[in-house]
């Protein structure tokens, strides 16, 4: 990546041209320096989130079972639904280069397999000396290159709806909006979601939805009946289960495109011993809307699970999806702790477990990492050395921004081709001097 300083330079070239340019009829639009890099800065901040702190250069074996990282299956050495096996971020471009390669995004608690006994002829190339398998390793139908419910690949080429993929933080799949038995809440609204076979083998969870969870997005369509009505209905293939026993009647004064429902009706507190009154009581962290929730908390001794009182209308055959910190409002009596460990879930009481963590971990690495190039390399020099380097920086500033600015008084996009025949004038220019130093002092 090109120093900061000649990144600003071009910047303040491309400020000064239009975005985009159509290159003219059966040609492509050209972009601009500045659409690229700001495409560039959003494509390395992503890269960032989803690679976490993972180490791109040393396999991530000898760190044992890692709390979360950025997994690959290779498709190209376990075929044909073999045994699954997952590799880091490193074998995948030290040891699978080239290979057909699945990515994972995270999956949390996993030992690096590349090399081991599932892979019968190839060896590790960075830490070769492995076991012949992990067995806390814990494996899905991802690791075959499927998703969802529907079983298919990602990106599917076959499917030509575009709907966004949701990872269930319990069983780690990865789902289709549409296939989670409600659309799903802007995603900006909710920080993880379970889906509807983990919220069934892990039911104590459905206590918890009635309190804390944010409700799905229920669609309303207009009534199939006498058109001078003016009421609406609910569409039921996605409130069934939702909604109370009287439905939902909204007036066609009131009607939305979208309107969200609560798993309860009624309003209702959640059962912690705390005191009743307003002022204990705060909203829960989806925002408005919310059902109101104890700010006191109980003793530990009290379990908040075995006191709640769970309607029968609030299950229901879909996903959950769940505001920031809920799990902080889980109960960690003795009791739901042994539960949780017999249902393999003790994770949810760990909020560093959740993939926003891991993703903070990651941009916290890199904007520690994005230090200038320059000022790195003065550090590490003697006072002549330095003195050298910001002449040579000032030279290449000012013969830079003299080439650039006549782009941008002539309105014209700088290409690729352009900054290429700067740098090679450049050092063509340089050699020549060079040569004529090396003939004088001869």
């Amino acid at each position: 990546r090109p120093p900061v300083f000649l990144l600003l330079l071009i910047q303040m070239a491309a400020n000064g041209q239009p975005e985009k340019q159509d290159g003219g009829e059966g040609e492509e639009p050209v972009l601009s320096l500045l659409d690229v890099l700001e495409e560039d800065d959003a494509l390395e901040d992503k890269a960032c989130a989803v690679l976490g702190a993972c180490d791109a250069e040393k396999c991530s074996y000898p760190e044992g079972y890692v709390r979360r990282q950025a997994l690959y299956a290779c498709n190209t050495c376990t075929p044909n639904r073999e045994d699954p096996a997952g590799i880091c971020l490193a074998c995948s471009y030290k040891c699978h280069e080239g290979h057909d390669l699945f990515e994972l995004y995270t999956k949390r608690n996993f030992q690096c397999d590349c090399g081991n006994a599932k892979f019968k002829q190839l060896e590790c190339k960075l830490f070769p000396e492995k076991e012949n398998c992990n067995s806390l390793n814990k494996y899905n139908q991802n690791f075959f290159g499927v998703f969802c419910t529907c079983k298919r690949p990602y990106p599917d080429p076959e499917d030509e709806v575009q709907d966004e993929m949701i990872q269930c933080i319990v069983c780690e799949d990865w789902f289709h909006g549409r296939h989670l038995g409600a659309v799903p809440p802007e995603h900006m609204d909710f920080q993880e979601m379970i889906c509807q076979i983990c919220m069934d083998r892990c039911s104590f969870l459905w206590a918890y939805a009635a309190y804390i969870a944010i409700p799905p997005v229920t669609k309303i369509t207009s009534a199939e009946m006498d058109p001078e009505s003016k009421d609406i209905k609910v569409d039921d293939s996605l409130a069934e289960g939702i909604l109370g026993e009287d439905g939902l009647n909204i007036k066609s004064g009131e009607q939305k495109e979208e309107i969200t429902t609560p798993f309860i009706k009624e309003e209702i507190n959640m059962p912690n011993g705390a005191s009743t009154s307003a002022e204990t009581n705060q909203k829960c962290a989806d925002g408005e809307g919310s059902h109101l929730l104890k700010s006191e908390g109980s003793p530990q001794s009290v379990c908040k699970l075995k006191e709640m009182k769970v309607s029968p209308g609030s299950k229901a055959n879909t996903a959950t999806y769940w505001p920031s910190n809920w799990r902080s409002k889980l109960c960690s009596c003795d009791d739901c702790k042994k539960m949780y460990t017999q249902l393999e879930v003790l994770f949810l009481l760990d909020e560093n477990d959740t993939v926003q963590a891991y993703e903070n971990k990651g941009k916290t690495q890199q904007a520690t990492e994005s230090r200038d190039p320059l000022m790195t390399a003065l550090s590490s020099m003697n006072r002549v050395q330095q003195v050298e380097l910001i002449c040579e920086y000032n030279d290449l500033k000012t013969e830079l921004t003299d080439y650039l600015k006549r782009f941008a008084e002539e309105g014209k996009v700088v290409k690729t081709e352009d900054i290429k025949q700067f740098f090679e004038e450049l050092r063509s220019r340089k050699r020549r001097r060079l040569d004529g130093m090396q003939y004088y002092c001869s």
